[in-house]
């Protein structure tokens, strides 16, 4: 899929507020979840809670990205880029910022540092970026002598003019953003800047024939990320390198057909003495041994673009305009695909690809980097489960961030697929400012189990500020209330349960009274129909 680029304190509620229970009619019984403070504890990485635009005041979100089409031919020199095949080969400077050097990128840098976010940067790398001229350039044309492009390489070498033209030197670049404000680089900074390697250069000679007309061979990509994440490494020591920034599936497999993908086949793993099978696996491995001659990573961050190809009555459940029952009930179930090996969703995934089994795929990821590259961070820099104007869009969103948090994902940032995506937002809600004054889902995830995935999901942290502390998530994915018995395993205990919900009647959550909670090892709460609850739980006033 090709898009144009668009660009904690815990808050308490009042001490007299009423003890409820929220008990709708008609409420479905029989579903537990289970609550283990002291099983399955794990850190939450703060840097799932990402976005490709500018990160919104007060949303409190933590991870921003300058990414997508318009990146590849970039050219910080003179701000201009290109359009590629997303609008007529398109030379201008459309990022905005003018021709000022890196213009298009100082409000990105201003705003994560205003909002006190990371910042994943995109470094081209395919060969060539725009020239300072506006039109549309041809995509047959050969970039070497096209009057719209000038070759860019690595590093520049000694000599070089402090801001090189031609070519453009992306160590410069590089130095140009430290220089914007070193502490981002130091170790352990709060608001780190990350680079990408480029933006799917799986497809590069569909989307950018201007300026690189031949398929990429892993061969290439290869030679291209070791030589641009050494210049890196050499200027930011601390920044993390992201790679390779695939666009999907028959990208994570072949690189999307390369003429040379029988080498994942042909060669044997040293590391686990089978041949590598696919490109991921062959891309880690060869990572792991580049790394391993240079005496320190060069990559940190395996990043992958995930835009479900699941479908229901021919549409994809990424349409945002579809009403669909079928592709509404479609999209709330296909997060499971990040994890249920007994899910097998309606995809040519499934059906051609996998044989008719589930894609299982952050179990399948994790067992490829700790066979190949272990210790390798995953991310998913572009991803979008559709729904943006309808709750599903926020259900499915919650979902995936729990998910996220709880197979430990370091990295993820949302790409919105409409203008507007309220919904999707809402489900960020949840998680970052459930009650309006910042109030956040803990940093680390504990046991949380429901007897019912099809219709429900939950998901449960602490805070390592305060172990004692839990935030739940609750998620009902069905048209009608469903009451749970939650069950908890936790050394601390709580006299009520803050309720906040998300449903179709806003597109802000909700403030929904307290349950009392009388029995330390269980409680229960209705879920209204297709809704998101956080369950704040506190000791009585």
């Amino acid at each position: 899929m090709k898009r144009r680029m668009y660009r904690q304190a815990l808050s308490v509620c009042s001490l007299f507020a009423v003890v409820i229970s929220i008990r709708p009619v008609h409420a479905r019984n029989g579903v537990t979840f289970t609550i283990n403070a002291s099983q399955n504890k794990q850190a939450i990485s703060q840097y799932i809670y990402g976005v490709n635009q500018p990160i919104a005041s007060g949303s409190n979100l933590t991870y921003e990205r300058l990414g997508g089409d318009r990146w590849t031919a970039y050219n910080w020199t003179n701000n201009y880029s290109n359009a590629g095949h997303d609008w007529k080969y398109s030379n201008d400077t459309y990022l905005g910022g003018g021709s000022t050097p890196g213009g298009a990128m100082i409000p990105g840098i201003n705003n994560a540092a205003a909002n006190h976010a990371g910042l994943l940067l995109t470094v081209p790398m395919n060969g060539y970026v725009s020239a300072a001229k506006s039109g549309f350039a041809s995509p047959t044309a050969n970039p070497a002598t096209s009057p719209y492009f000038v070759p860019e390489d690595a590093s520049a070498p000694a000599g070089a003019k402090a801001m090189s033209t031609n070519p453009v030197y992306e160590s410069q670049f590089v130095n140009w953003v430290k220089t914007k404000d070193p502490q981002d680089f130091t170790a352990g900074s709060s608001t780190p800047i990350n680079f990408d390697l480029d933006n799917e250069p799986d497809l590069w000679s569909s989307t950018h024939p201007e300026v690189h007309p031949k398929p990429l061979t892993y061969s290439e990509l290869l030679q291209k990320t070791i030589q641009y994440s050494t210049m890196i490494k050499s200027i930011v020591p601390n920044a993390l390198v992201y790679g390779p920034v695939s666009y999907g599936w028959e990208g994570y497999l072949k690189l999307q057909n390369a003429t040379d993908s029988a080498a994942d086949n042909a060669a044997i793993d040293p590391y686990t003495g089978k041949p590598y099978g696919n490109f991921l696996s062959y891309y880690l491995a060869k990572m792991h041994q580049a790394g391993t001659r240079a005496g320190k990573r060069l990559l940190d961050v395996l990043d992958l673009h995930w835009y479900p190809e699941a479908t229901a009555n021919g549409t994809r459940i990424t349409s945002e305009s579809s009403t669909d029952p079928a592709v509404v009930a479609a999209r709330l179930q296909t997060p499971r695909s990040l994890w249920d090996p007994s899910y097998v969703e309606t995809s040519w995934i499934t059906h051609w690809s996998l044989g008719g089994k589930a894609i299982d795929l952050l179990p399948t990821l994790q067992g490829e980097i700790n066979a190949n590259y272990p210790g390798t961070k995953l991310s998913f820099s572009e991803y979008n489960y559709g729904g943006g104007s309808d709750i599903s869009g926020a259900i499915a969103e919650a979902d995936v961030l729990g998910i996220f948090g709880k197979y430990g994902v370091y990295s993820a940032n949302e790409w919105r697929l409409a203008s507007s995506e309220p919904y999707i937002q809402a489900g960020f809600a949840m998680y970052r400012n459930y009650n309006g004054h910042g109030a956040t889902f803990g940093n680390t995830s504990i046991f949380a189990s429901t007897s019912d995935v099809a219709d429900t999901s939950v998901y449960a942290s602490l805070d390592s500020k305060d172990p004692s502390h839990m935030v739940m998530i609750a998620i009902n994915k069905t048209a009608h209330a469903i009451t749970v018995t939650i069950n908890l395993d936790h050394t601390k205990t709580f006299d009520r349960a803050q309720v906040y919900q998300l449903t179709s009647s806003s597109t802000k959550p909700v403030f929904a009274g307290n349950i009392a909670i009388t029995n330390p090892a269980f409680f229960t709460y209705t879920m209204p129909a297709y809704s998101v609850s956080t369950l704040n739980l506190v000791d009585a006033p």
